[in-house]
């Protein structure tokens, strides 16, 4: 099983988007996906149809042991979308740093909770708060590779500046490196803001960065009102394509990713 977390300290830099339509894709080729949404503004949760206001149980009740990882496969949802379950989030989450203050232990939940799903999962797509807290510290520390989907506008490049600090203050605790990828995101090749932002993109982090680009494209809109992946309900659109090149690069690089393990 392999575990990507989707982060960015910028809201509205396309996170809930990237993992929705990567899963839509690998569930296209048979391979089972969890959806873990760690955002208390739960728009993933939401993206399914559910009330992040309203739902119980949820990732909340994982960091307050009213339910332990054992429990976690009757916390699943259905989405709707065969092959993807989605482990929602509360609204209550916004609460827990200051619930949880200094008490320890509370850092590898995620990981903890993902690890006794054992096989029943091919791939797991972890949604983050934007913001640094306990929810980003659990899924950096659950996950293999991090991706940093960044708006291809000079203000989003910014605040990309504060994901690679606190990036290099994860790795110097977890003391060893976490392989991450930046994916520009909303391009739009008609204006030169977005042409030059992708420029500046490349010329600073270089290899980092995917080198391709998530277009603008309203069916990214379209899809969510739907409830599905924009990957499943029109694989051929423009955002649908960019995305399946940019799965077919990440395979590239981890050649040994698992498959997934039906659980009979």
């Amino acid at each position: 099983m392999r575990t990507w977390a989707i982060a960015n300290q910028k809201g509205g830099v396309g996170k809930t988007t990237t993992a929705v339509s990567m899963a839509g894709l690998l569930s296209n080729q048979g391979e089972r996906v969890l959806l873990v949404d760690l955002d208390p503004h739960g728009s993933m949760t939401a993206y399914f149809g559910y009330d992040p206001d309203d739902i119980s149980p949820s990732v909340y009740d994982l960091f307050n042991d009213t339910v332990d990882a054992s429990d976690v496969p009757m916390m699943l949802r259905d989405t709707g979308v065969e092959n993807i379950k989605l482990l929602p989030a509360s609204s209550a989450l916004a609460t827990l740093d200051r619930q949880l203050g200094a008490r320890h232990g509370k850092g590898l939940v995620v990981r903890n909770t993902v690890q006794a799903l054992g096989d029943r999962f091919g791939t797991v797509c972890i949604d983050c708060p934007p913001m640094l807290g306990v929810l980003m510290v659990n899924a950096l520390a659950a996950c293999d590779d991090l991706l940093v989907p960044v708006q291809t506008e000079f203000l989003a490049i910014k605040g990309l500046e504060r994901m690679i600090h606190t990036l290099e203050m994860i790795q110097r605790s977890r003391q060893r490196e976490l392989p991450y990828q930046i994916i520009p995101t909303m391009f739009d090749r008609r204006t030169r803001e977005s042409v030059e932002a992708l420029q500046e993109l490349r010329q600073r982090y270089g290899d980092r960065v995917w080198d391709g680009a998530i277009p603008e494209d309203t069916r990214f809109r379209e899809a969510s009102r739907n409830r599905l992946p924009l990957t499943v309900a029109q694989p051929w659109s423009r955002g649908s394509q960019a995305y399946r090149k940019l799965l077919q690069a990440l395979e590239k690089q981890a050649p040994e990713a698992p498959e997934a393990v039906e659980n009979g």
